[in-house]
């Protein structure tokens, strides 16, 4: 009896072989038929999954993002707002080879999606998820004089330019850490009962 394929499986393949097409090389010049090449596949294979690279891209950004939701989910992390915001934000940060890559492929996506008007979309939509996630801590911390919802761009702000600086090796990895706690102390400081 054949064996039953995994749909799912076989687009995160695909997509894998995209995001690390996107580390080496950007987004602008991928086309199928390199991605077929990385994940050793036939390029009707990549058509029958995916009928655009565009298509290919937002999937693969979905993928990162649950990959992202899922180490959080992981970890052991403490209930309390401040710790659960840096939870979320250090998995972010490109730390180790895993969220290197993932912040490679976030780059090469925002570039891409920079000049895609059709790709903003699911940017927008992502950003809009994890600002509000992050807004909505704040308000549970019991904000003071902070506005939440700005704070939450702050520190989106602040990561993608860590992360940036990271990945160009401008400084080492517990120092962008030291950055991002040093902010958190003065945004959650402002709030009653946060640490």
């Amino acid at each position: 009896m054949p064996r039953k394929v995994d749909h799912r499986e076989r687009r995160e393949l695909l997509a894998d072989a995209l995001m690390r097409l996107a580390a080496t090389q950007g987004l602008e010049g991928v086309s199928l038929r390199h991605v077929a090449a990385e994940a050793g596949v036939s390029t009707g294979m990549v058509q029958h999954y995916f009928r655009t690279k565009d298509e290919m891209m937002t999937f693969a950004f979905g993928m990162v993002e649950d990959r992202i939701r899922a180490r959080c989910e992981a970890a052991d992390t403490p209930a309390a707002p401040r710790e659960l915001v840096r939870a979320l934000l250090l998995q972010i940060l490109p730390l180790d080879d895993t969220r290197r890559l993932e912040g490679h492929v976030g780059l090469a996506f925002l570039a891409y999606a920079a000049v895609k008007p059709a790709m903003r979309a699911g940017v927008s939509e992502g950003a809009g998820r994890m600002r509000g996630f992050i807004a909505q801590q704040l308000r549970q911390a019991g904000a003071d004089g902070v506005d939440p919802d700005r704070a939450a761009t702050g520190l989106m702000a602040l990561v993608d330019g860590l992360g940036m600086q990271l990945l160009s090796r401008q400084f080492a990895e517990e120092e962008a850490v030291a950055g991002l706690d040093a902010h958190l102390d003065l945004i959650f400081d402002a709030h009653h009962g946060t640490r």
